[in-house]
Protein backbone atom coordinates (compact mmCIF):
# COMPACT_ATOMS: atom_id res chain seq x y z
CA UNK A 1 0.00 0.00 0.00
CA UNK A 2 3.17 2.43 1.02
CA UNK A 3 4.67 1.56 -2.64
CA UNK A 4 1.50 2.88 -4.27
CA UNK A 5 1.12 6.07 -2.28
CA UNK A 6 5.19 6.51 -2.97
CA UNK A 7 4.63 5.83 -6.59
CA UNK A 8 1.18 7.87 -7.31
CA UNK A 9 3.60 10.54 -5.99
CA UNK A 10 6.35 10.34 -7.51
CA UNK A 11 4.32 10.91 -11.33
CA UNK A 12 3.95 14.66 -9.86
CA UNK A 13 7.71 15.23 -9.18
CA UNK A 14 10.05 17.06 -12.10
CA UNK A 15 12.68 14.37 -13.76
CA UNK A 16 15.29 17.59 -13.23
CA UNK A 17 14.83 16.54 -9.18
CA UNK A 18 16.56 13.16 -8.50
CA UNK A 19 17.04 11.92 -5.16
CA UNK A 20 20.70 13.18 -5.31
CA UNK A 21 20.24 16.60 -6.38
CA UNK A 22 19.40 19.89 -3.79
CA UNK A 23 17.78 22.82 -4.42
CA UNK A 24 19.40 25.86 -5.54
CA UNK A 25 19.92 28.68 -2.56
CA UNK A 26 19.41 32.14 -3.92
CA UNK A 27 22.20 34.01 -4.39
CA UNK A 28 23.73 35.78 -1.12
CA UNK A 29 23.60 39.89 -2.26
CA UNK A 30 25.85 42.52 -0.59
CA UNK A 31 24.61 45.92 0.22
CA UNK A 32 24.79 48.83 -2.09
CA UNK A 33 27.24 51.43 -1.77
CA UNK A 34 28.05 55.17 -3.32
CA UNK A 35 31.69 55.37 -4.26
CA UNK A 36 33.51 58.67 -6.39
CA UNK A 37 35.41 57.00 -9.65
CA UNK A 38 36.72 59.22 -12.77
CA UNK A 39 34.67 62.61 -11.28
CA UNK A 40 31.30 61.14 -11.06
CA UNK A 41 29.30 59.17 -8.19
CA UNK A 42 29.05 55.71 -8.68
CA UNK A 43 26.07 53.65 -7.38
CA UNK A 44 26.28 50.22 -7.03
CA UNK A 45 24.93 47.10 -4.97
CA UNK A 46 21.86 45.89 -3.75
CA UNK A 47 19.79 48.61 -2.19
CA UNK A 48 16.79 46.46 -0.48
CA UNK A 49 15.49 46.50 2.62
CA UNK A 50 16.57 43.88 4.43
CA UNK A 51 20.23 46.13 3.93
CA UNK A 52 18.49 48.80 5.41
CA UNK A 53 20.23 49.48 8.34
CA UNK A 54 23.80 48.98 6.57
CA UNK A 55 22.68 51.14 3.93
CA UNK A 56 21.89 53.85 6.12
CA UNK A 57 25.15 54.49 7.19
CA UNK A 58 26.47 54.92 3.87
CA UNK A 59 27.96 58.36 3.43
CA UNK A 60 29.93 59.79 0.23
CA UNK A 61 33.66 60.93 1.08
CA UNK A 62 32.87 64.64 -0.30
CA UNK A 63 31.07 67.60 1.03
CA UNK A 64 27.09 68.25 0.08
CA UNK A 65 28.64 71.07 -2.01
CA UNK A 66 30.93 69.10 -4.15
CA UNK A 67 28.85 65.99 -4.15
CA UNK A 68 25.73 68.19 -5.93
CA UNK A 69 28.63 69.31 -8.71
CA UNK A 70 29.29 65.04 -9.69
CA UNK A 71 26.82 63.35 -12.11
CA UNK A 72 25.41 59.78 -11.15
CA UNK A 73 26.15 56.56 -12.84
CA UNK A 74 23.31 53.88 -11.92
CA UNK A 75 24.72 50.83 -14.12
CA UNK A 76 26.53 49.14 -11.11
CA UNK A 77 22.91 49.07 -9.42
CA UNK A 78 21.78 45.58 -9.09
CA UNK A 79 18.48 45.31 -7.00
CA UNK A 80 16.18 47.69 -5.38
CA UNK A 81 13.00 48.10 -3.93
CA UNK A 82 11.33 51.08 -2.05
CA UNK A 83 13.33 50.98 1.02
CA UNK A 84 16.10 51.04 -0.88
CA UNK A 85 15.05 53.83 -3.28
CA UNK A 86 14.65 55.92 -0.22
CA UNK A 87 17.64 55.81 1.37
CA UNK A 88 19.37 56.77 -2.06
CA UNK A 89 17.02 59.57 -2.48
CA UNK A 90 17.65 60.81 0.89
CA UNK A 91 21.30 60.54 -0.08
CA UNK A 92 21.91 62.20 -3.30
CA UNK A 93 18.93 63.95 -3.36
CA UNK A 94 15.24 63.34 -4.90
CA UNK A 95 15.19 65.63 -8.15
CA UNK A 96 19.00 64.60 -8.82
CA UNK A 97 17.97 60.61 -8.26
CA UNK A 98 14.88 61.08 -10.71
CA UNK A 99 17.44 62.86 -13.21
CA UNK A 100 19.72 60.12 -13.41
CA UNK A 101 16.99 57.70 -13.60
CA UNK A 102 15.06 58.78 -16.08
CA UNK A 103 17.79 59.47 -18.85
CA UNK A 104 20.02 56.05 -17.80
CA UNK A 105 19.15 53.86 -20.47
CA UNK A 106 21.11 51.28 -18.60
CA UNK A 107 18.54 50.54 -15.85
CA UNK A 108 15.77 47.88 -16.48
CA UNK A 109 12.59 49.87 -16.95
CA UNK A 110 10.85 47.99 -14.28
CA UNK A 111 14.06 49.68 -11.59
CA UNK A 112 13.80 52.97 -13.21
CA UNK A 113 9.87 53.45 -12.82
CA UNK A 114 10.31 52.15 -9.13
CA UNK A 115 12.96 55.12 -8.42
CA UNK A 116 10.89 57.65 -10.61
CA UNK A 117 7.42 56.93 -8.45
CA UNK A 118 9.63 57.29 -5.41
CA UNK A 119 11.61 60.46 -6.45
CA UNK A 120 8.34 62.60 -7.57
CA UNK A 121 6.40 60.93 -3.65
CA UNK A 122 10.21 62.73 -1.56
CA UNK A 123 10.20 65.46 -4.08
CA UNK A 124 7.29 67.19 -2.59
CA UNK A 125 7.84 66.81 0.99
CA UNK A 126 9.30 69.75 2.90
CA UNK A 127 12.90 69.70 4.00
CA UNK A 128 13.04 69.27 7.98
CA UNK A 129 14.44 72.30 9.65
CA UNK A 130 16.80 71.05 12.26
CA UNK A 131 16.14 72.81 15.98
CA UNK A 132 19.02 74.95 16.45
CA UNK A 133 21.08 74.07 19.35
CA UNK A 134 21.35 77.45 20.83
CA UNK A 135 19.90 77.96 23.79
CA UNK A 136 19.20 81.31 23.54
CA UNK A 137 17.04 81.05 20.30
CA UNK A 138 15.29 77.71 22.29
CA UNK A 139 14.19 80.42 25.26
CA UNK A 140 13.26 83.08 23.10
CA UNK A 141 10.83 80.52 20.88
CA UNK A 142 9.86 78.71 24.13
CA UNK A 143 8.93 82.96 25.62
CA UNK A 144 6.73 83.34 23.08
CA UNK A 145 4.82 80.29 22.55
CA UNK A 146 4.03 81.04 26.13
CA UNK A 147 3.22 84.20 25.64
CA UNK A 148 0.69 83.44 22.36
CA UNK A 149 -0.63 80.57 25.02
CA UNK A 150 -1.40 82.71 27.72
CA UNK A 151 -3.13 85.32 25.27
CA UNK A 152 -5.11 82.85 23.89
CA UNK A 153 -5.81 81.61 27.51
CA UNK A 154 -6.96 85.05 28.23
CA UNK A 155 -9.25 85.15 24.86
CA UNK A 156 -11.28 82.05 25.32
CA UNK A 157 -11.84 83.34 28.99
CA UNK A 158 -12.77 87.21 28.08
CA UNK A 159 -15.29 85.00 25.65
CA UNK A 160 -16.73 83.06 27.96
CA UNK A 161 -17.58 85.57 30.37
CA UNK A 162 -19.27 87.42 28.05
CA UNK A 163 -21.26 84.46 27.43
CA UNK A 164 -22.19 84.03 30.77
CA UNK A 165 -22.89 87.41 31.19
CA UNK A 166 -25.40 87.55 28.29
CA UNK A 167 -26.95 84.59 29.50
CA UNK A 168 -27.16 86.01 32.87
CA UNK A 169 -29.02 89.14 31.25
CA UNK A 170 -31.09 87.33 29.34
CA UNK A 171 -32.41 85.14 32.42
CA UNK A 172 -32.63 87.51 34.78
CA UNK A 173 -36.36 88.99 33.73
CA UNK A 174 -37.29 85.49 33.40
CA UNK A 175 -37.85 84.09 37.06
CA UNK A 176 -39.42 80.88 35.18
CA UNK A 177 -36.56 79.52 34.04
CA UNK A 178 -34.06 80.18 37.66
CA UNK A 179 -32.68 76.81 38.85
CA UNK A 180 -33.66 77.05 41.89
CA UNK A 181 -32.74 73.59 43.02
CA UNK A 182 -29.28 73.53 41.46
CA UNK A 183 -28.77 77.02 42.83
CA UNK A 184 -29.92 76.23 46.15
CA UNK A 185 -28.09 72.98 46.05
CA UNK A 186 -24.77 74.79 44.93
CA UNK A 187 -25.15 77.20 47.71
CA UNK A 188 -25.26 74.28 50.13
CA UNK A 189 -22.33 73.10 48.23
CA UNK A 190 -19.86 75.91 48.52
CA UNK A 191 -20.50 77.52 51.27
CA UNK A 192 -21.96 75.55 53.98
CA UNK A 193 -19.80 72.76 53.34
CA UNK A 194 -16.69 74.86 53.41
CA UNK A 195 -17.96 77.49 56.59
CA UNK A 196 -16.07 74.93 58.88
CA UNK A 197 -12.43 75.32 57.08
CA UNK A 198 -12.45 78.52 56.46
CA UNK A 199 -13.45 79.49 60.04
CA UNK A 200 -10.76 77.64 61.11
CA UNK A 201 -8.01 78.55 58.75
CA UNK A 202 -8.70 82.48 59.31
CA UNK A 203 -8.67 81.69 63.54
CA UNK A 204 -5.25 80.39 63.32
CA UNK A 205 -3.75 82.96 60.56
CA UNK A 206 -5.24 85.39 63.20
CA UNK A 207 -3.41 84.13 65.61
CA UNK A 208 -0.16 84.02 64.12
CA UNK A 209 -0.53 87.52 62.64
CA UNK A 210 -1.22 88.83 66.18
CA UNK A 211 1.80 86.58 67.81
CA UNK A 212 4.47 88.09 65.14
CA UNK A 213 3.02 91.33 65.19
CA UNK A 214 3.29 91.06 69.30
CA UNK A 215 6.83 90.22 68.79
CA UNK A 216 8.04 92.86 66.58
CA UNK A 217 6.27 95.50 68.11
CA UNK A 218 7.42 94.59 71.28
CA UNK A 219 10.71 95.96 70.48
CA UNK A 220 8.99 99.39 70.26
CA UNK A 221 7.13 99.84 73.25
CA UNK A 222 4.35 99.72 70.72
CA UNK A 223 2.53 96.13 71.49
CA UNK A 224 -0.58 97.87 71.84
CA UNK A 225 -1.38 97.99 68.00
CA UNK A 226 -1.33 94.76 67.22
CA UNK A 227 -4.84 95.25 67.66
CA UNK A 228 -4.91 97.27 64.93
CA UNK A 229 -2.09 95.22 62.95
CA UNK A 230 -4.98 92.20 62.84
CA UNK A 231 -8.03 94.10 62.41
CA UNK A 232 -6.74 96.31 59.67
CA UNK A 233 -5.46 92.75 57.43
CA UNK A 234 -8.17 90.82 58.40
CA UNK A 235 -10.87 93.54 57.16
CA UNK A 236 -8.68 94.66 53.86
CA UNK A 237 -6.92 91.26 53.21
CA UNK A 238 -6.85 88.10 54.48
CA UNK A 239 -10.54 87.47 55.26
CA UNK A 240 -11.18 87.91 51.67
CA UNK A 241 -7.72 86.39 50.44
CA UNK A 242 -8.21 83.13 52.37
CA UNK A 243 -11.50 82.61 51.64
CA UNK A 244 -11.27 82.66 47.78
CA UNK A 245 -8.14 80.97 47.85
CA UNK A 246 -9.90 78.49 49.91
CA UNK A 247 -12.68 78.38 47.18
CA UNK A 248 -10.57 78.13 44.23
CA UNK A 249 -9.09 74.70 45.30
CA UNK A 250 -12.00 73.51 46.86
CA UNK A 251 -14.90 74.56 44.86
CA UNK A 252 -13.19 75.32 41.27
CA UNK A 253 -11.41 72.31 41.16
CA UNK A 254 -15.34 70.22 41.74
CA UNK A 255 -16.69 72.55 39.51
CA UNK A 256 -14.43 71.54 36.48
CA UNK A 257 -14.67 67.90 37.80
CA UNK A 258 -18.01 67.28 37.43
CA UNK A 259 -18.77 69.47 34.14
CA UNK A 260 -15.10 67.45 32.70
CA UNK A 261 -16.98 64.32 33.51
CA UNK A 262 -20.35 64.85 32.50
CA UNK A 263 -18.23 66.07 28.96
CA UNK A 264 -17.14 62.33 28.87
CA UNK A 265 -19.98 60.44 29.36
CA UNK A 266 -21.88 62.63 26.27
CA UNK A 267 -24.03 64.30 28.83
CA UNK A 268 -23.48 67.54 27.28
CA UNK A 269 -24.01 66.21 23.95
CA UNK A 270 -27.41 65.49 25.52
CA UNK A 271 -28.17 68.62 27.18
CA UNK A 272 -27.68 69.36 23.75
CA UNK A 273 -29.63 67.31 21.89
CA UNK A 274 -32.90 68.64 24.08
CA UNK A 275 -32.67 72.06 23.09
CA UNK A 276 -30.98 72.93 26.54
CA UNK A 277 -28.42 75.65 26.89
CA UNK A 278 -25.28 74.26 29.21
CA UNK A 279 -24.70 77.79 30.25
CA UNK A 280 -27.98 78.27 31.67
CA UNK A 281 -28.02 74.71 32.81
CA UNK A 282 -24.78 74.24 34.67
CA UNK A 283 -23.20 77.79 34.60
CA UNK A 284 -25.39 80.14 35.84
CA UNK A 285 -26.28 77.94 39.34
CA UNK A 286 -23.18 77.78 39.95
CA UNK A 287 -21.79 81.29 39.44
CA UNK A 288 -24.92 82.82 41.26
CA UNK A 289 -24.15 80.24 44.18
CA UNK A 290 -20.43 81.48 44.26
CA UNK A 291 -21.37 84.87 44.55
CA UNK A 292 -23.60 84.38 47.52
CA UNK A 293 -21.62 81.78 49.56
CA UNK A 294 -17.99 84.02 48.76
CA UNK A 295 -18.98 87.09 50.72
CA UNK A 296 -20.84 85.07 53.53
CA UNK A 297 -17.24 82.93 53.83
CA UNK A 298 -15.46 86.54 53.79
CA UNK A 299 -17.16 87.96 56.97
CA UNK A 300 -16.89 84.92 58.75
CA UNK A 301 -13.44 84.66 57.77
CA UNK A 302 -12.72 88.43 58.89
CA UNK A 303 -14.29 87.24 62.07
CA UNK A 304 -12.65 84.40 62.85
CA UNK A 305 -9.38 85.84 62.19
CA UNK A 306 -9.85 89.23 64.48
CA UNK A 307 -11.36 86.22 67.11
CA UNK A 308 -7.76 84.05 66.84
CA UNK A 309 -5.78 87.60 67.26
CA UNK A 310 -8.17 88.59 70.40
CA UNK A 311 -7.52 85.36 71.96
CA UNK A 312 -3.50 85.54 71.12
CA UNK A 313 -3.73 89.44 72.74
CA UNK A 314 -5.67 88.11 75.59
CA UNK A 315 -3.26 85.13 76.35
CA UNK A 316 -0.03 87.05 75.68
CA UNK A 317 -0.42 90.76 75.58
CA UNK A 318 -2.58 90.91 78.66
CA UNK A 319 -5.20 93.00 76.30
CA UNK A 320 -8.99 91.79 77.51
CA UNK A 321 -11.45 91.07 74.57
CA UNK A 322 -13.50 94.30 75.81
CA UNK A 323 -10.45 96.41 75.35
CA UNK A 324 -9.85 94.24 72.38
CA UNK A 325 -12.91 95.27 70.36
CA UNK A 326 -12.71 99.43 71.94
CA UNK A 327 -9.72 99.50 69.93
CA UNK A 328 -11.45 98.31 66.94
CA UNK A 329 -14.36 100.83 67.43
CA UNK A 330 -12.51 103.63 67.29
CA UNK A 331 -9.23 103.19 65.47
CA UNK A 332 -10.84 101.07 62.03
CA UNK A 333 -13.07 102.75 59.92
CA UNK A 334 -16.23 101.04 58.15
CA UNK A 335 -14.37 101.77 54.89
CA UNK A 336 -12.09 98.69 55.44
CA UNK A 337 -14.32 96.41 55.87
CA UNK A 338 -16.51 97.71 53.37
CA UNK A 339 -13.50 97.34 50.62
CA UNK A 340 -12.80 93.61 51.78
CA UNK A 341 -16.62 92.99 51.41
CA UNK A 342 -16.74 94.72 47.98
CA UNK A 343 -14.26 91.80 46.21
CA UNK A 344 -15.39 88.67 47.14
CA UNK A 345 -18.13 88.86 44.58
CA UNK A 346 -15.62 89.68 42.37
CA UNK A 347 -13.34 87.03 43.05
CA UNK A 348 -16.23 84.02 43.19
CA UNK A 349 -17.83 85.11 40.08
CA UNK A 350 -14.27 84.87 38.82
CA UNK A 351 -13.53 81.45 40.13
CA UNK A 352 -16.85 80.04 39.50
CA UNK A 353 -16.44 81.20 35.74
CA UNK A 354 -12.58 79.65 35.49
CA UNK A 355 -13.86 76.22 37.05
CA UNK A 356 -16.74 75.95 34.76
CA UNK A 357 -14.30 77.25 31.77
CA UNK A 358 -12.13 73.95 32.29
CA UNK A 359 -14.82 71.66 32.83
CA UNK A 360 -16.12 72.53 29.29
CA UNK A 361 -12.84 72.47 27.57
CA UNK A 362 -12.05 68.33 29.03
CA UNK A 363 -11.07 66.41 25.43
CA UNK A 364 -12.83 63.39 26.99
CA UNK A 365 -10.59 61.14 28.70
CA UNK A 366 -9.56 60.25 32.39
CA UNK A 367 -6.33 62.04 31.88
CA UNK A 368 -7.62 65.23 30.72
CA UNK A 369 -10.33 65.81 33.36
CA UNK A 370 -7.52 65.65 36.16
CA UNK A 371 -5.31 67.84 33.62
CA UNK A 372 -8.10 70.73 33.31
CA UNK A 373 -8.76 70.48 37.29
CA UNK A 374 -5.28 71.32 38.22
CA UNK A 375 -5.57 74.05 35.46
CA UNK A 376 -8.58 75.23 37.23
CA UNK A 377 -7.15 75.54 40.54
CA UNK A 378 -3.98 77.38 39.36
CA UNK A 379 -5.92 79.78 36.90
CA UNK A 380 -8.85 80.53 39.78
CA UNK A 381 -5.62 80.97 42.59
CA UNK A 382 -3.78 83.25 40.15
CA UNK A 383 -6.20 85.28 38.95
CA UNK A 384 -7.45 86.16 42.98
CA UNK A 385 -3.88 86.88 43.59
CA UNK A 386 -3.43 89.27 40.56
CA UNK A 387 -6.79 90.84 41.39
CA UNK A 388 -6.11 91.16 44.73
CA UNK A 389 -2.81 93.07 44.07
CA UNK A 390 -4.44 95.70 41.49
CA UNK A 391 -7.30 96.03 43.93
CA UNK A 392 -4.40 96.74 46.91
CA UNK A 393 -2.74 99.47 44.62
CA UNK A 394 -6.04 101.41 43.04
CA UNK A 395 -7.49 101.53 46.79
CA UNK A 396 -4.01 103.12 48.12
CA UNK A 397 -3.69 105.51 45.44
CA UNK A 398 -7.59 106.84 45.82
CA UNK A 399 -6.82 106.70 49.34
CA UNK A 400 -9.18 104.54 50.55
Amino acid sequence: MADKITDGFDKYVPDSLSSEQTVPQAPSSAPGSVTIEAGALRVTGDWLLKHYRALATVKPTVSAKELARLPIELAGLERIDTAGASQLASLVGPARLLEAATTAGELPREQSALIAAVCEAMKDQPTPVRASPSLVFSFVIGTGQKVESIFRLVWVLVGFIGQTLGTLAWNLPKPWRWRMTSFVAAVHDTGLNALPIVALLTFLVGAVVAFLGATVLEDFGATIYTVNLVAFSFLREFGVLLAAILLAGRTASAFTANIGAMKVNKELDAIRTLGLNPIELLVLPRVMAMMVSLPILTFVGMMSGMVGGAVVCALVLDISPVQFMAIVERDIDLKHFVVGMVKAPIFAFLIAVIGCLEGFKVAGSAQSVGEHTTSSVVQSIFMVILLDSIAALFFMEMGW
